[in-house]
């Protein structure tokens, strides 16, 4: 097909999926089932009723139940040094809490100084995206620790290694076995054999129970979305509307404000023949699944705590939210948006902001 064609008829059928999703959310409420591979959501369909009650294409975040004595462990995990080759870095290096869940660098920095390929996207309600890493190369949060633990440019670390130190540390024998070995509240192992509790398993299920917690629920636009009309602002209302009228919930819907589906970078102009430069990383979804049509194509990250995870892209070019607005624009919508749009558009992205072990991030 011409180029000069397909791009109008992408921007159509993006606007037409923004009507479909809002005019099938002002129809009826409708439930959502939490994916297969994570544990019931807590109050979900009571947040999704509400949120459907006032025809919105968000939904408000719901909240997770989780295993206090798994994600405890999970945390000290996230934390630790060892789970790296040479004990220098941890998960917490590249997903900084204190931080929005990122680093706030172009590219990651791995073992030894690796240079990662792509900018790191935020922890943070990371188990609600439909798929993980940029290219979605992992189904969940399991396959996404394994991908990290071997990469050269990650942790450079392997199972053996990790498990192998994990258990010379007594007292992570002795959190694992209260974690894991549970019968009528007394332990079924002892000495040397309660080692064994800690596995590749028991490792994988620990850090994903932790990271299963890291939602932030409670935004300032949540609470618009569950009926305060006075938790945002009329600018921030206007910035709101905007964001609905240029399509840009064709992507960015949802519980999580996107991560549930995979779009080119580039629908209405070709985003990276005019940044030049073209890297591998830079075919996205194509490196995973070797179709042509899956080139430059990405999954749509999470817009939630936005405000909070500069840079932008799977590239980290956008320095700020007003340059990645901008950009977006351009390239995914086709228009040139006026400065005075981009700065409200900026606003109600500041409401997605949330809270996270109950203070503001």
């Amino acid at each position: 097909m011409n180029k000069g064609l397909a791009y109008p008829l992408l921007a159509i059928a993006l606007l037409l999926v923004a009507a479909v999703v809002i005019g099938a959310l002002s129809r009826e409420p409708q439930l959502v089932i939490p994916p297969v591979n994570q544990a019931p959501l807590a109050d979900e369909n009571k947040a999704v009723i509400a949120a459907v009650a006032i025809n919105e294409p968000i939904q408000p975040i719901p909240v997770i139940t989780v295993d206090t004595d798994k994600a405890a462990l999970g945390e000290r995990l996230f934390h630790d040094p060892r789970l790296s080759h040479d004990n220098s870095i941890s998960c917490y290096s590249c997903h900084d809490l204190g931080r929005g869940g990122t680093d706030h660098r172009q590219h990651s920095i791995g073992v030894g100084g690796a240079m990662g390929s792509v900018n790191t996207l935020t922890v943070f309600n990371a188990a609600l995206n439909f798929r993980n890493f940029w290219n979605g190369r992992a189904d969940d949060l399991k396959e996404q620790l394994d991908q990290v633990i071997a990469s050269t440019t990650e942790l450079a670390s392997s199972w053996p290694e990790v498990i192998a130190k994990l258990k010379q540390d007594p007292d992570y024998v002795l959190q694992f076995t209260a974690a894991f070995e549970k019968s009528n509240n007394k332990n079924r192992c002892s000495g040397k054999s309660c080692a064994d509790l800690v596995n590749r398993e028991t490792v994988t299920a620990a850090i994903v129970e932790f990271e299963r917690s890291l939602i932030t629920p409670n935004s300032r636009f949540d609470r618009y979305l569950l009926g305060d009309e006075s938790a945002i602002t009329a600018e921030e209302k206007a910035g709101y509307a905007l964001f609905k009228s240029y399509g840009c919930v064709a992507c960015h819907q949802g519980r999580n404000v996107g991560g549930n589906m995979f779009q080119i970078f580039g629908v209405m102009d070709d985003y990276f023949a005019n940044r030049g430069h073209i890297t591998d990383a830079d075919y996205g979804r194509f490196n995973v699944t070797g179709r042509e049509e899956d080139r430059f194509h990405f999954r749509v990250p999470s817009l939630r705590n936005v405000a909070l995870t500069a840079p932008y892209f799977h590239d980290g070019t956008a320095e700020s939210l007003d340059q990645a607005v901008m950009v977006m624009a351009r390239y995914q919508l086709g228009v040139t948006m006026p400065a005075e749009d981009v700065g409200l558009i900026v606003k109600f992205l500041g409401t997605l902001t949330g809270e996270y072990k109950g203070q503001p991030l």
